[in-house]
């Protein structure tokens, strides 16, 4: 059995997991992957060469490095027999919270909860697909994956329609409380999701140390959203809300075409 480490630069938050686990799922030499979100480091167990797997990691385009290949005694590997439990609790989590800031967002005229909103939407996507396709059949997979990849890039697209109609035409002055609240709740909601997924690792104080990654891109978007609302208020202004939302925007295409790739 051999071990390869590899460095994932921008393997942010367990959303950017599955994205992985998806992406390997199917390669017949893999005997178990071990993720290492805060020290953002991958340990792949395999029995063959690791090129096909390096490639494939590759293909996500999410910064990864191979460190390290040794050989390792290691055979058994502990099974979480709550993984389904977990993703359904994060998935629900993730997605409520796109309804919550969609529809405040909208009332709101926040494009920047409209934004976040959706980056919570690709999360739900990513863990849909863990729990309906991941196991199953590569055709069934792709499918999925190309649907909801499309989907997000869609919803992307009309918001960036909307910003650039709100920046050039008659300025929308979004509700700035509603704004800060909102992400501040937001905040907390991806803190569960990071403290549910982290636990379930069965990693001493993992999850305590994931809990504190504040470089995490959801934890980033939502503070940024609220300093968006501060800027608003201070400024009268709502080109940070538009400048937040368009900032957003651009990551959740970037997800979609990371998600894309797993339906090729």
């Amino acid at each position: 059995m051999k071990k390869t480490v590899f460095e994932i630069t921008k393997m942010d938050c367990p959303s950017e997991e599955n994205l992985i686990r998806m992406k390997l799922d199917g390669i017949s030499s893999i005997a178990n992957l071990d993720f290492d979100i805060p020290n953002r480091r991958l340990s792949v167990f395999h029995t063959e060469e690791i090129n096909l797997i390096e490639k494939s990691i590759a293909e996500l385009n999410l910064g990864a490095k191979k460190i390290s290949t040794i050989t390792t005694s290691q055979t058994t590997f502990k099974e979480n027999k709550n993984q389904r439990k977990v993703l359904w609790s994060v998935l629900v989590i993730n997605f409520v919270f796109f309804v919550v800031e969609m529809t405040t967002g909208l009332i709101s005229k926040s494009m920047g909860l409209v934004a976040d909103s959706l980056d919570m939407l690709a999360d739900s996507f990513v863990y849909g697909i863990s729990l309906f396709a991941v196991g199953g059949s590569m055709t069934k997979k792709k499918s999925i994956a190309k649907l909801s990849g499309y989907f997000q890039i869609t919803l992307a697209i009309i918001g960036f329609v909307e910003v650039l109609r709100r920046f050039f035409g008659a300025e929308n002055l979004p509700n700035f409380t509603t704004m800060i609240y909102v992400s501040i709740l937001a905040l907390i909601a991806n803190g569960i999701c990071l403290y549910i997924l982290q636990r379930s690792k069965s990693k001493e104080e993992a999850h305590m140390k994931a809990s504190m990654i504040f470089t995490s891109n959801d934890i980033i978007i939502n503070l940024g959203v609220i300093v968006a609302g501060i800027l608003v208020n201070w400024l009268n202004s709502g080109k940070p809300d538009l400048i937040i939302g368009s900032v957003v925007f651009i990551l959740v295409v970037q997800g979609a075409f990371r998600i894309l790739k797993l339906s090729k």
